[in-house]
């Protein structure tokens, strides 16, 4: 089970009030007993043991090792070693333990990927002890999921899917898994949040629950109240690495498309358009006369890739994509990954302060197509040999792309721009990441090769009352648009 350690923010608590004259909200009540339920589902739900085979190091041991190896101690009466009770190990014997769900009465199983992930042998146990030996049929470590297989001598119990999309918030959910290898285990609780990006991967779509979950966990199934699987229980937040009544599972219906595509393939096939995108903030909506921050702001587009056909520019922001609203940049990742490949969509765009709709056919993401990471520019140095200009406006001061500076900076040939050489440590434009080796190449919607390209872009911007300019910033190869408050 995978643990957050810390949190990025402080969590608001949320007030609850009943206004005069509203429509009363009957809450359904707590169930009776979960044991039918329990009675019903627990046979399909598994333990997998791992086996990995691996050099032995010194140092110091893994707590949780220990743990298991106590229980596997007492469960070969106290004996360990070779002949005369001596170790004969040259290699590591490390076991792990998780939970997954058999959904085909054939004998394919659903887990996560770090569940199985390097493993040298992989045991699936029955809820009746019964032993089988597991292939990995598929992975994907984007979702952190994998899909098994054994082959049982006669069918199976199995489990159903649910739509995750139709839960909600307060619904009541049940955990079945083996935290800590003590297989069967049973916890409930509620459903606390939907949509929950916990900065897992580029699709985060998780449930987050109160019902207890743990190292063991993983892998396991997430029941509604039908007895349908709506999540995959993947991560907990905990500080202690115990149950804090914070746990989070993959949506099924983040899931079910992935483990349908590696039942078929033994891949996943996801949609593509290729661009790189950004968040809108509220100073990014108000420099593009947005209105309000909404939407996935392309800061730029593949060449050769699908959206090139489509016509959608580097500072289009998406707002539409299929008829399906981009309220927020990380929605757009999973839409298009979940869109049909060579199917052709309509895109909303807002584009010099106009919506417009253009068509685009989806492409495959490629296998090398991985999530771009954000790299820190390499500091400039030495800069005294170039004419250096300072942009008061903006507290940075640039040098102008010459042979000369293309060259020290390592900047390639389609480059072109203004070189940050130096950043104020009390302008917006530190605060917001601008750094020196950065390339200031676009302000606001005009293209910037000079410093007379600057000074007319920030003139203009004067002209119409902006107090923020949205700067093009290419860092270390990436793209990205920054807005940055104008100074005096």
């Amino acid at each position: 089970m995978r643990s957050i350690l810390h949190s990025a923010a402080t969590l608001a608590a949320i007030g609850l009030f009943v206004a005069g004259g509203a429509p009363q909200v009957f809450a359904r009540s707590a169930p009776e007993s979960f044991a039918d339920l329990t009675a019903k589902l627990s046979p399909a739900v598994v333990n997998i043991s791992t086996t990995t085979f691996a050099e032995r190091k010194d140092g110091p041991r893994d707590p949780l090792e220990e743990f298991r190896e106590f229980f596997n101690r007492r469960g070969q009466g106290g004996q360990e070693g070779g002949e005369g009770g001596q170790p004969q190990r040259p290699r590591q014997r490390q076991a792990s333990l998780g939970s997954g769900f058999i959904i085909d009465k054939a004998g394919f199983i659903v887990t996560n990927n770090h569940v199985v992930e390097d493993a040298d042998q992989i045991s699936v146990i029955l809820e009746d002890d019964t032993v089988l030996e597991a292939k990995v049929v598929g992975r994907d470590d984007k979702v952190d999921i994998a899909l098994l297989k054994v082959e049982p001598k006669s069918p199976l119990p199995s489990v159903g899917w649910g739509n995750s999309d139709g839960a909600r918030v307060g619904d009541w959910v049940m955990a079945i898994g083996n935290p800590f290898g003590l297989s069967g285990t049973v916890t409930a609780g509620i459903i606390s949040a939907r949509a929950r990006n916990i900065q897992a991967g580029n699709y985060d779509d998780f449930i987050q629950t109160d019902a207890a979950i743990n190292r063991g966990n993983s892998g396991g199934p997430l029941f509604n109240m039908a007895g349908q699987v709506i999540g995959v229980n993947t991560a907990i937040f905990s500080p202690s690495g115990g149950s804090v009544g914070v746990g989070f599972a993959n949506s099924s219906n983040l899931i079910r498309p992935v483990i349908e595509d590696l039942r078929k393939y033994g891949r996943v096939r996801r949609g593509w358009i290729g661009v790189r995108i950004q968040g809108v903030t509220d100073e990014i909506a108000q420099t593009l006369g947005l209105g309000k921050a909404r939407g996935a702001l392309v800061s730029d587009v593949t060449p050769e890739g699908p959206a090139i056909g489509s016509g959608i520019e580097s500072q289009d922001v998406i707002l539409t994509f299929d008829g399906r609203a981009i309220d927020k940049m990380n929605e757009l990742p999973r839409v298009v990954a979940g869109t049909s490949i060579d199917k052709t969509v309509d895109v909303q765009v807002w584009r010099n302060g106009k919506q417009m709709t253009l068509k685009l056919k989806v492409g495959e993401l490629p296998d090398d197509a991985a999530a771009v990471a954000s790299a820190e520019p390499s500091k400039s140095d030495g800069a005294k040999e170039f004419a250096r200009s300072e942009i008061k406006p903006l507290g940075v001061t640039v040098v102008e792309i010459t042979d000369a500076a293309r060259e020290k900076y390592s900047l390639p040939a389609n480059v072109k721009g203004l070189v940050v050489v130096e950043v104020d440590e009390t302008s917006d434009a530190a605060l917001k990441g601008v750094r020196p080796g950065d390339v200031i190449d676009g302000i606001q919607q005009a293209n910037v090769a000079s410093m007379a390209d600057a000074d007319k872009a920030l003139e203009s911007a004067k002209k119409e009352s902006r107090n923020v300019v949205l700067l093009r910033v290419v860092s270390a190869g990436a793209i990205r648009y920054v807005p940055v408050k104008v100074a005096g």
